[in-house]
This record gives structure tokens, C-alpha cells and sequence, in this order.
């Protein structure tokens, strides 16, 4: 059985998770902001490993609320004021509520690498950045 094959088997029953294994398998770089993995897809919510490969500007996300547990690598983050931007690391839980404004505007350390647990699933196309030029949905994430 291949890892897809296996991937599609824990999505349907459920399963253990090598997290450190799944995050040592990004790449170094990417042509996206991000680039992420599903662990679990389905509509009610969705579970994701995924790397942050540069600043992320200011977005938000119109059809989940997404919680964040820091699994590698240092930055800062806020949620809908810049002025409350605060560092994050290992251990920390991030969550960001549905239509709240948010953003990593610096990382520190690499890799940073998150896993993330969406409610309702999180659809690859649901981000809305404040300033449009800051990216589109195509670019701002792919699967690994």
C-alpha cells in the first residue's frame, strides 16, 4: 500500500499520525506562501500538516474557524489588530474565528510548520487577503 493509499484509509476510519515524520517531508522551498497536507477531509472539518515558507500578509478565511498548534519554528502572528502582533513557538496554539483578520508578518526561525484542525473543512480556495495584491488563492497554498 502506498502513502495515498494508506492516507485515504485513515480519512475514512481514522488513525495515528507520525507528526514530526509528516513535518520533516516538506520541501525547503516552494513557489507558494504555503504548502500544506491533509491528514483528515471531511466536510465537518478537515486536519492538515502545513509549512510556512515566507511572511503571510493580512487574510481571512470566510467558511472556518482554524486552529493552529505550533509544531516547529519561531514568529510573530496577530488577529485582527496589527498592533497586538506577539510571538509564537513550539507548543503554542493559535486560533482565528471565521472572517477574523490575521497574519504571520515575520518568521524568525525555519521551518515553521503547523498542524492545523479547520471547522467546517477548509477549502483550498477560502482565503481572502485584505489588500488583493498581496496574492490570490493559487498562490498562497498547495498540497504536498
Amino acid at each position: 500500500m502506498n502513502d495515498k493509499e494508506h492516507l485515504m484509509i485513515l480519512n475514512r476510519m481514522g488513525g495515528r499520525f507520525d507528526l514530526n515524520k509528516i513535518a520533516t517531508a516538506f520541501p525547503e522551498t516552494a513557489d507558494t506562501m504555503l504548502l500544506d497536507t491533509y491528514l483528515t477531509d471531511k466536510p465537518e472539518a478537515s486536519i492538515r500538516v502545513f509549512r510556512i515558507y515566507r511572511d503571510v500578509p493580512p487574510h481571512y478565511h470566510t467558511q472556518c474557524d482554524e486552529v493552529l498548534h505550533v509544531l516547529s519554528g519561531t514568529g510573530t502572528f496577530w488577529i485582527d489588530d496589527p498592533k497586538e502582533e506577539a510571538p509564537f513557538a513550539p507548543g503554542h496554539l493559535l486560533v482565528f474565528s471565521r472572517r477574523a483578520v490575521h497574519a504571520v508578518p515575520r518568521i524568525l526561525s525555519h521551518p515553521v510548520v503547523f498542524l492545523a484542525i479547520d471547522t467546517p473543512r477548509r477549502a483550498s480556495d477560502d482565503v481572502v487577503f485584505v489588500d488583493p495584491a498581496d496574492g490570490t488563492p493559487s498562490g498562497f497554498i498547495a498540497g504536498i
